[in-house]
């Protein structure tokens, strides 16, 4: 059961920030180099939207799996880095919906209205805040390598 668990944890964060990579190092610049607002700003909006629609499962996969695992090895006898991990795991997920109800449901809001600097200035925040849940997912992978 133990490498279920695990295989299912590693499966769900490969998605979400597989995704988040792949929107930020590759969609997002290149829709920039070769679209106009009027045509970026919907095509990252509905990228967003299918992607989302991963990430939520793939949180819930991340908590269910990760809390199956750190409850069946027992909270004291955890190592460090699944402890951090899990305060990281929190804070992601709290960050995540952030972004999904406050710039995305923003964002969608000025696309509606054809509000192009302001559909722009809510994706400069998506942005920043995937940035920082790259930052921290990556920073609780070295918790649970390096403090095991």
């Amino acid at each position: 059961m133990h490498a279920l668990m695990k295989f299912l944890h590693v499966l769900a964060a490969i998605a979400w920030l597989g995704g988040v990579s792949f929107m930020l190092f590759a969609l997002r610049p290149a829709a920039a180099e070769l679209l106009a607002p009027p045509q970026r700003l919907p095509l990252i909006a509905q990228v967003l939207r299918r992607f989302f629609w991963l990430v939520w499962p793939a949180i819930g996969i991340l908590l269910l799996s990760g809390l199956a695992m750190l409850l069946g090895t027992g909270m004291k006898n955890a190592p460090l880095g699944w402890h951090l991990m899990l305060g990281i795991g929190l804070v992601m997920f709290a960050l995540f919906g952030h972004l999904y109800f406050g710039p995305f449901r923003r964002m969608k809001q000025a696309l509606g209205d054809s509000n192009w600097p302001e559909g722009g200035r809510r994706v400069g925040q998506i942005v920043t805040l995937a940035i920082t849940n790259l930052a921290l997912g990556a920073l609780a992978i070295a918790a649970v390598i390096f403090l095991v």
